[in-house]
């Protein structure tokens, strides 16, 4: 097996091996961790932002980077929450959200595509003007208190199921088959590749950059619902720091920052490696400090890994 083998197979097996391990030394440390309802509190913890990541894998996998999902995650929080107060219509305040979530992301895709703007500088932008009209909206102050059929989607059980985890399932399913069994997810990853040589191949680049922050923003709007509702309230600070989260779970979970390399199933495993360390470092009674410390090794590790692996092809 050559070098190029070997980096692809331990970009594809490396993050569950090391979330084996992970659970593994945990369980070790406290027989509390392999429990069922600690393992479905952990998929119950990470589903939000499991679902901001795999938004952020399109947008990785083309080469860019999305920095505004936190704050589109707490405007489309605070304007669904408005809604639903306004209306008290559930499925009203669960499509303006998607919505929002989409217009958003499109607009990134329009600044990077049309407008040529760097993803990072478009997204940073996003970022403030986001939170920023979340403030202006709600004054600072949440919105809460929704019916029952509106917090089902956050506390909801389907059979023993929480509801937030079968959602994040099912889109994680559905991103698997767009990314490998579609024309749409061979073009992404070529994108990701080169961009030029897909460009002269005849193919819209710029119609598949906008469709993966259009994706990113609809992903963040359905994560703002499933968030408002576990929470009962739209909060101008929701969100908050959760982009940074987004891009380590895909990072932690082998897809390349340079774009064109990873999985969906990667960045489902690298955001359970993240709510596993948090889950039981809290266990065994870790200072919270130190989980960051550990979650921060685990990303830089991470990206060293990506770029020996780059070196070495």
């Amino acid at each position: 097996m050559n070098g190029s083998n070997l980096t692809k197979v331990s970009r594809s097996l490396g993050p569950a091996v090391g979330l084996v391990g992970l659970s593994i030394f945990l369980s070790f440390m406290t027989p509390a961790f392999l429990t069922v309802n600690n393992i479905l509190n952990v998929f119950r913890q990470v589903s939000v932002i499991s679902i901001l990541a795999a938004g952020e894998t399109f947008v990785i996998l083309t080469g860019g980077i999305d920095l505004s999902v936190g704050s589109m995650l707490g405007l489309c929080g605070v304007i669904l929450a408005g809604t639903l107060k306004a209306t008290e219509i559930t499925a009203l305040g669960v499509l303006v959200g998607l919505a929002l979530g989409s217009l958003l992301g499109f607009t990134n895709g329009i600044l990077i595509s049309k407008g040529k703007l760097p993803p990072f500088c478009a997204t940073l932008g996003m970022m403030a003007i986001a939170r920023g009209l979340a403030f202006v909206y709600t004054r600072g102050r949440p919105i809460s208190g929704f019916s029952d059929s509106f917090r089902y989607f956050g506390t909801g059980y389907l059979g023993p199921i929480p509801v937030p985890i079968i959602i994040a399932l099912v889109l994680y399913f559905f991103v698997y088959y767009i990314l490998g069994q579609t024309p749409t997810g061979r073009y992404i990853y070529s994108l990701g590749s080169n961009e030029t040589a897909t460009r002269l191949s005849g193919i819209k680049t710029d119609y598949y950059k906008m469709l993966v922050y259009l994706l990113s923003g609809l992903f963040t709007g359905l994560a703002a619902v499933v968030f408002t509702a576990r929470i009962n309230s739209g909060h101008p600070l929701a969100g908050q720091s959760y982009e940074l989260d987004a891009i380590a779970a895909v990072v932690i979970g082998g897809t390349s920052l340079s774009g064109g390399e990873g999985t969906i199933i990667g960045t489902f495993i690298g955001a359970l490696i993240m709510g596993v360390i948090r889950n039981g470092l809290n266990l065994i009674n870790v200072d919270p400090y130190w989980q960051q410390v550990a979650i921060g090794a685990v990303i830089i590790a991470a990206v060293l890994a990506d770029r020996r692996g780059r070196i070495e092809r």
